[in-house]
């Protein structure tokens, strides 16, 4: 009986390993779909106006401008902003694999690429593919972005890696930590008051 059932055991412990191996490794839904060249540098530049709608100086009398950016304008800002520098990419041979979830949050030296964004009601969903040990791995992190005492705020809500759900509980402290180590970088710029998602648009208020 005891090596029947450490048989049926050690079974299902390898077909759960099996199954999340293939999870991770596996691409998962796109979370937006892909522009097109110039749809991108369209929606590109459409952010960009509106981002010197919010740095205009404003009347003592006339009310903060709200500027709204769709989830398409938001995802090509990232896209064109993010994208690694062929150098970059060059030098990307070398990624060490993570040995748990948090390192895959943690670790600064991966290289990414392909970044999506997709806006949904007050939440900001991100895909992006990192090339771990020579293997493209699909990561997805979504959350409530906003803003708090002049301060960019993200509070995650699922996080995955490839088609395998990781427990918001074992990745939030490894995030929490890294966005407090470049806190500097979240702090809002001296004419902004505050950024929300909200209807599925990135909402920002000028001070």
């Amino acid at each position: 009986m005891k090596i029947t059932v450490k048989r049926v055991i050690t079974t299902v412990t390898l077909v759960s390993g099996f199954i999340t191996g293939y999870q991770i490794l596996s691409k998962p839904q796109p979370v937006a779909i892909r522009q097109d060249r110039e749809e991108a540098r369209a929606n590109a530049q459409s952010f960009d106006q509106k981002i010197q709608v919010l740095e205009t100086s404003r009347d003592q009398n006339s009310a903060p401008a709200e500027v709204r950016f769709t989830s398409d304008e938001v995802s090509a800002e990232v896209a064109e902003n993010m994208a690694p520098s062929p150098s970059a990419q060059a030098g990307n041979t070398a990624s060490r694999q993570p040995n748990s979830p948090d390192a895959v949050v943690a670790q600064g030296d991966v290289q990414v690429k392909d970044y999506q964004v997709k806006l949904e009601g007050d939440v900001a969903r991100g895909q992006f593919v990192a090339n771990i040990a020579g293997k493209d791995v699909w990561v997805t992190l979504a959350g409530h972005l906003a803003s708090q005492d002049g301060y960019v705020t993200f509070e995650p809500t699922e996080f995955k890696v490839g088609e395998f759900n990781i427990p918001i509980s074992l990745v939030n402290s490894a995030l929490q930590k890294k966005l407090a180590e470049q806190r500097e970088q979240l702090k809002l710029p001296a004419g902004i008051a505050s950024l929300r998602v909200e209807n599925g648009e990135l909402v920002i208020t000028q001070r």
